[in-house]
């Protein structure tokens, strides 16, 4: 397999509009925006934070009513998007089957 570069490189990522986007496919997930976060059955799943070309993004480990404990992503790419968003799905199918 040779080392040469393909000839073109991924598009930027522009993290407004990346955070638009997340934005609406959250909702779709069910979940309901408040102040700079999401929330499940009124507690607190996800936080973001739009930064210079990235967003981080908090999301909880487990649903709690409490102070949840937090991973930590930094969405650089489509590609860290999708998978972010692939984790939320696990994790609310995950927190349904719970209940």
């Amino acid at each position: 397999m040779s080392d040469e570069p393909w000839g073109f490189a991924p598009p930027p990522f522009k993290a407004a509009e990346a955070l638009v986007q997340l934005q609406r496919a959250l909702r779709d997930q069910g979940l309901k925006e408040r102040e700079r976060g999401f929330e499940q059955a009124g507690k607190r799943v996800l936080e973001y934070e739009l930064g210079e070309g990235q967003i981080a993004i908090r999301l909880a480990q487990r649903l709690q009513t409490n102070t949840p404990n937090w991973d930590r992503f930094a969405l650089k790419s489509a590609a860290d998007q999708r998978k972010l968003l692939d984790e939320v799905k696990k994790r609310l199918a995950r927190w349904r089957d719970e209940d």
